[in-house]
């Protein structure tokens, strides 16, 4: 009897370590949504698959992402050069002159859009959050998702490892 449930114990672990091997190796497509910048020209993440892309859901109303601001544009100033976009979407509630001001004043350098519908945050997952951060590989696959501030370092670590990648 004992041995029936050490081999049912077995069985049962190999199932799940092969379970979580086989999700482990698999990553979800980012949602093939469309987004409107600032400046009124519209866009679609697909668009951006052969780069890295980091999509930081943000409002101006959060402490944190007007704190993490400065340094999301550091790291988009470091790596854009090497094939790193990123595209800022401010939460529908987030009021358009507010958004538009905050860009402006602080020279934001990348892509800004308004989720004025709340589309873009739902096919993310139901973002509701600030910030979350999705980090993109080349083939247009989450990587990560980051709620609150990412840790910086370990988050350079990663771009330059996707960045590597062909």
């Amino acid at each position: 009897m004992k041995r029936t449930h050490y081999l049912a114990a077995a069985v049962l672990a190999l199932a799940v370590a092969g379970g979580a091997w086989l999700t482990l190796g698999k990553r979800e497509a980012a949602p093939a949504v469309d987004y409107v910048l600032l400046d009124g020209s519209r866009h679609n993440i697909a668009d951006l698959k052969g780069k890295v892309v980091l999509v930081n859901f943000w409002a101006t109303s959060c402490v944190t992402c007007v704190k993490e601001m400065p340094q999301m544009v550091q790291t988009y100033e470091k790596y854009r050069g090497r094939g790193l976009d990123f595209v800022a979407v401010a939460m529908s509630y987030d009021q358009p002159e507010f958004v538009q001001r905050f860009a402006q004043s602080r020279q934001l350098p990348f892509k800004v859009s308004i989720d004025r519908s709340g589309e873009i945050a739902q096919r993310f997952g139901d973002v509701k959050l600030t910030p979350t951060t999705y980090l993109l590989n080349k083939r247009g696959e989450v990587v990560k998702r980051y709620l609150g501030e990412p840790d910086f370092a370990a988050l350079d670590k990663l771009l330059e490892e996707l960045l590597a990648e062909a």
